[in-house]
């Protein structure tokens, strides 16, 4: 063989088993799990080798509302959105119910609103403590929004929900073994060796069997609830999800984009 002919082949060779490695790692991005019977979809991202971003709102200031416009977006720029997922709870306009941080910008202030209900049912925004997501110089972190508060750590991206699930290694002692409320739902966590790691339960759980999910099989000492019921969402074209809220869309979004 010449030269020539055994340096194209070497090439052909390289560039074959680095397009494999790339679709491998973005197939293995999310992957469906089981947990003590109940399926979910996760999706892993490790640390400094995603872009994962929050938005809100489009360049004419209306929110994206729909997973389908925001990869609109990112696609006029020359990226792609692997993977989307609502970034917590929202009003009625779509904004978000509490702490929302983009590049840097505090775009609606932290929510510290104590809830009262006389039927005993507090939402779960309000349910303690809830919880700031956020992404700063040193990595991704969740922190209960009180501690967030006073430490104010420098957040690039930051988004407050509620409530947390797991703190420092320990679920969140509100919940109730075997409780019967139970409905799909998502959330974050930040966990073994920096990766952040999102679950979206495609089966009914419940907050305690959801928090173990997260601290025993997914190895994150702290986690963030997002939704739940019809307001969960996932985007991920390899696995056929473009979910729509029955609420009429989305507040804010997680996306990753490559």
């Amino acid at each position: 063989m010449s030269y020539l002919k055994h340096s194209v082949l070497a090439a052909a060779i390289m560039l074959t088993a680095t397009m494999t490695s790339l679709d491998q790692a973005h197939a293995q991005a999310c992957e469906q799990e089981s947990f003590e019977e109940a399926k979910y979809v996760v999706c892993t991202l490790e640390p400094g080798k995603a872009d994962l971003r929050l938005f809100w709102k489009n360049a004419d200031g209306a929110p994206y509302r729909a997973f389908s416009s925001l990869a609109e977006a990112v696609r006029a720029e020359g990226r792609t959105l692997a993977f989307a997922v609502n970034a917590g709870m929202y009003r009625a306009d779509f904004s978000p119910m509490g702490l929302y941080v983009e590049n840097g910008r505090e775009l609606n202030p932290a929510n510290t609103t104590e809830a009262e209900s006389s039927s005993g049912q507090v939402p779960n925004f309000y349910k303690k403590p809830n919880g700031v997501f956020f992404l700063g110089e040193t990595g991704a972190g969740i922190l209960p929004t009180d501690e967030f508060l006073k430490r104010r750590p420098k957040a690039r991206f930051a988004t407050q929900s509620g409530p947390m699930i797991v703190i420092a290694n320990k679920l969140n002692p509100i919940f109730i073994v075997g409780s019967t409320d139970r409905t799909r739902r998502s959330g974050v966590g930040t966990c073994e060796r920096g990766a952040v790691r999102f679950a979206i339960s495609e089966d009914s759980v419940n907050f305690h069997d959801f928090a173990r999910l997260f601290r025993d099989h997914l190895k994150c000492p702290d986690a963030l609830f997002l939704d739940g019921g019809r307001g969960v969402g996932l985007y991920n074209p390899d696995m056929g999800h473009n979910d729509w809220s029955w609420h009429g869309g989305y507040g804010p979004i997680f996306g990753l984009v490559e």
